[in-house]
C-alpha cells in the first residue's frame, strides 16, 4: 500500500465502509443484527439507571413519599433485570456468530481465489495483494475485519447520542428560580446558545486529537510490512512438523529470531514508530485527554450551578452530568469511529483491489458433447505463448494433433515448455496467438467447466488434503467404494490401503484425526494418481506421476501403464526418458519448440539430435 498517496475524503471513507458492511450482512446477517441490538441494549442499561436514579434520589430529597420510593426501585429492578436478561441472551447469539468472523473473513477471499481466471490467479500482483491483506490483519485487525468493530461502535455511539439528548435536553430549558442576581444570569437565552455550542466544541476536540494520532498509524504500515512478513513466515515456518529437523540440526530458530527482532519497529528506539510516539501520536493523545478533563470540569461547573439556583433538584444532578458525561463519550466515540473508517478506508482499498478483480477469460456456451467412445479430437494450430506481463514466449508456433487413444510422452530439459504446454492444453491459460479446437472448434466457444471435465490431471506439484484416503480419491464426501479401490489398485497403493487401520475411511496426516496415517511422497503420489484414474476422463495427463517413487514402483506403474489409461488418450512429461519406451509417441521440447516427434527407437538412433542426447546422459546412470 502506497502510503504517500493523498489521505482518502470522508465521502469515499464512508462509501467503502458502507460496502464492507453491505459485505458482512450478505456473508451473514444475523451477526449485524446481533451486533445493533446489543448496542441498543448496552447503551439503554446506564440511560435507565440514570433516569431511575435520579427519580429515587430527588424524592428523597424532597417529601420522600415511601409509595413512590418504593415505585421507583420496583421498576428500577425489573427494568434493568429484564435489559440484563435480554442483553446476554443476546450478546450469546453475537458471539456465537462474531467467533466465525475470522472464517467468515477467510472466505470471502477463499471464494474470489477459487472462481478467479487461473491466469490471473498465478500472478505476482494478486499473490502480493493477498499477502499485504493478511498482513494487515495481522498487523492491528484491519480491513474487512474492521469493519465490524467500527460498525459495533457507530450503533453504540448514535444510539447513546439520542439517549443522552433525550435526558438532557430538560437542563437547557429548566430555569433558574433564585432572585440572586449572581445566577440569575444563567437563564440567558444567548448563554443557552453558547453553552451549547460550547458543549459541541468540548464533545469533538477529544476525538479529533485522537484521529489526528490515528492518521500517523497508516503512515506507519508500510515500514512495519517487513516485521509482520518476517514475523508471519517464521511463526509458520516454526510449526511445520516437516521443518522439525532441519530447525533443530541447524538451529534455525536463532536466525529467525535475528530476522523478527531486526524488522520489529516495536523495539528500534529510531524506527518512525518511536519517533511518532515521542512526536504527534503522544501529542494528540495528550490533547485528547486534557479536553476531555477540561470539558468535564465545565459540565460539573455548569450542572451544580444551576442545582444551587432551584432549576431543579439533587437528583437531577445526577442524571444530568451522566447524561451529559455519557453523551459527551458517545459523541468522541462517533467522530473516533466516522475517523476510523477513514483510517480503514486505507487497507479497505486493497481488500477491495483484490475482491474486484474482473475475470477475463472467455467463458464459452456450447456443451462438450458426452461420448462413450471418447472420440474426442484436440489440435493445436500454430500456437504461441507468453505469460501476462512478459515479453518472451515461452511456447513458439506449436502445431500437432492429438490422435485418439493414443499414449503421447513430453521431454525436454526443465524450461522448455513442458508444463505450459499442459496447461493451455486445459485451458488454464488462453493462447497468446494462434488457437487450440476441439473436434475442430475452438475451445474458448466451449462452457469452460464441460471442457475442464475432460482431462484428469496429476502434475507435478499435486496436493493431497487431510481427509480420509476415500474422499482424496473422489475428490467428494461421496463416492463408489469399488470404483476408488480398484483405481488404488491400479495405481499400485492397494498394499498400503490394506495395512491401513480403517481402509478408505483412514484419514491422510493428523491435522484432523490424531488416528491419521503419515505417507511418503511415493505413496502420496499413487494416491493422486488414482484420483485421475477415479475421474475417468477421456484424456489423462501425468505431469512426472513417478518422481517420487522408486525404481521398482516406477517399473510396476509402466507396466500397468496400456491397462490404467484404456482407451483414453494419454499425455505423459517426464524427466526420466526410460518410461518412454511405453509410449505411442514422444514429443521433444527444447526452447518453446517441438524440435522432434517420433517413437523411442526411431529418437533414440538420432545421434546427434536433443532426445538422444537426453537419453545417453541418463543411461550411463543405469549400465
Amino acid at each position: 500500500m502506497d502510503t504517500t498517496q493523498s489521505k482518502i475524503s470522508l465521502k469515499k471513507s464512508w462509501q467503502l465502509h458502507q460496502r464492507g458492511m453491505k459485505l458482512w450482512y450478505q456473508r451473514e446477517p444475523k451477526l449485524i443484527i446481533y451486533l445493533f441490538l446489543e448496542s441498543l441494549l448496552i447503551v439503554a442499561m446506564p440511560y435507565v439507571l440514570i433516569y431511575f436514579s435520579a427519580k429515587i434520589l430527588n424524592e428523597l430529597g424532597n417529601q420522600r413519599r415511601v409509595e413512590e420510593l418504593v415505585k421507583w426501585i420496583v421498576w428500577t429492578l425489573v427494568v434493568e433485570s429484564v435489559l440484563g436478561i435480554l442483553k446476554e441472551v443476546v450478546r450469546y447469539q453475537k458471539m456465537k456468530y462474531q467467533g466465525m468472523s475470522s472464517l467468515l473473513n477467510s472466505e470471502f477471499y477463499v471464494d474470489k481465489m477459487l472462481t478467479m481466471d487461473y491466469q490471473k490467479f498465478a500472478t505476482s500482483h494478486i499473490h502480493d495483494l493477498r499477502t499485504q491483506i493478511k498482513e494487515s490483519e495481522n498487523w492491528t485487525g484491519v480491513g474487512l475485519l474492521r469493519v465490524l468493530k467500527i460498525t459495533e461502535e457507530i450503533f453504540q455511539s448514535i444510539l447513546g447520542i439520542l439517549g443522552g439528548v433525550l435526558l438532557t435536553f430538560s437542563l437547557f430549558t429548566s430555569v433558574v428560580t433564585t432572585t440572586s442576581d449572581e445566577l440569575i444570569w444563567l437563564n440567558h437565552p444567548l448563554l443557552v446558545a453558547i453553552l451549547f455550542i460550547l458543549s459541541i466544541l468540548g464533545t469533538m476536540l477529544p476525538p479529533f486529537f485522537m484521529n489526528k494520532s490515528g492518521e500517523y498509524w497508516i503512515r506507519l504500515a508500510s515500514e512495519s510490512r517487513d516485521g509482520n512478513r518476517f514475523g508471519m513466515f517464521f511463526s509458520y515456518y516454526m510449526n511445520q512438523s516437516d521443518r522439525g529437523l532441519d530447525v533443530r540440526m541447524y538451529e534455525q530458530d536463532k536466525i529467525t529470531e535475528q530476522y523478527i527482532l531486526e524488522h520489529n519497529v516495536y523495539q528500534d528506539r529510531n524506527s518512525l514508530f518511536a519517533q511518532y510516539s515521542r512526536g504527534g501520536i503522544g501529542i494528540f493523545r495528550s490533547l485528547a485527554a486534557i479536553s476531555s478533563v477540561i470539558f468535564s470540569g465545565f459540565v460539573y461547573l455548569y450542572v451544580c450551578l444551576k442545582a444551587w439556583g432551584g432549576a431543579f433538584g439533587v437528583g437531577s444532578v445526577t442524571q444530568y452530568i451522566g447524561a451529559i458525561l455519557s453523551l459527551a463519550n458517545h459523541v468522541s466515540k462517533f467522530v473516533e469511529a466516522i475517523g476510523s473508517t477513514q483510517t480503514n478506508a486505507e487497507f479497505l482499498q486493497v481488500n477491495f483491489e483484490l475482491l474486484d478483480q474482473p475475470n477475463e477469460l472467455y467463458q464459452g456456451t456450447l456443451t462438450t458433447e458426452k461420448r462413450s467412445d471418447r472420440n474426442y479430437s484436440i489440435e493445436f494450430c500454430n500456437v504461441s505463448f507468453k505469460y501476462p506481463d512478459s515479453d518472451t514466449f515461452v511456447l513458439k508456433n506449436i502445431s500437432l494433433k492429438f490422435e485418439i487413444g493414443k499414449r503421447i510422452a513430453i521431454v525436454g530439459e526443465n524450461g522448455s515448455g513442458k508444463t505450459t504446454f499442459i496447461k493451455l492444453l486445459c485451458r488454464l491459460y488462453d493462447p497468446t496467438e494462434g488457437e487450440i479446437r476441439l473436434n475442430g472448434i475452438d475451445i474458448r466457444k466451449y462452457n469452460y467447466t464441460d471442457y475442464l471435465n475432460l482431462f484428469s490431471v496429476v502434475f507435478q506439484d499435486f496436493k493431497l488434503l487431510s481427509l480420509t484416503i476415500g474422499e482424496n480419491v473422489a475428490a467428494n464426501r461421496e463416492y463408489e467404494e469399488e470404483k476408488v479401490k480398484l483405481a488404488l489398485d491400479e495405481s499400485g497403493f492397494s498394499e498400503r490401503l490394506d495395512h491401513s487401520p480403517e481402509g478408505l475411511k483412514s484419514y491422510l496426516y493428523k491435522d484432523f484425526n490424531p488416528a491419521g496415517i503419515e505417507i511418503s511422497g511415493g505413496e502420496a503420489q499413487k494416491i493422486a494418481i488414482a484420483r485421475a484414474l477415479y475421474k475417468d476422463a477421456p484424456f489423462m495427463i501425468l505431469d512426472e506421476p513417478t518422481a517420487s517413487l522408486d525404481p521398482i514402483a516406477e517399473e510396476e506403474i509402466y507396466q500397468k501403464f496400456n491397462q490404467i489409461v484404456s482407451d483414453k488418450t494419454a499425455v505423459y512429461i517426464s524427466h526420466r526418458l526410460s518410461s518412454c519406451r511405453f509410449c505411442d509417441e514422444i514429443l521433444v521440447f527444447d526452447k518453446g519448440e517441438i524440435i522432434q516427434r517420433g517413437h523411442h527407437n526411431e529418437l533414440v538412433n538420432q545421434s546427434k539430435e536433443k532426445y538422444s542426447e537426453l537419453w545417453t546422459a541418463q543411461a550411463q546412470y543405469y549400465q
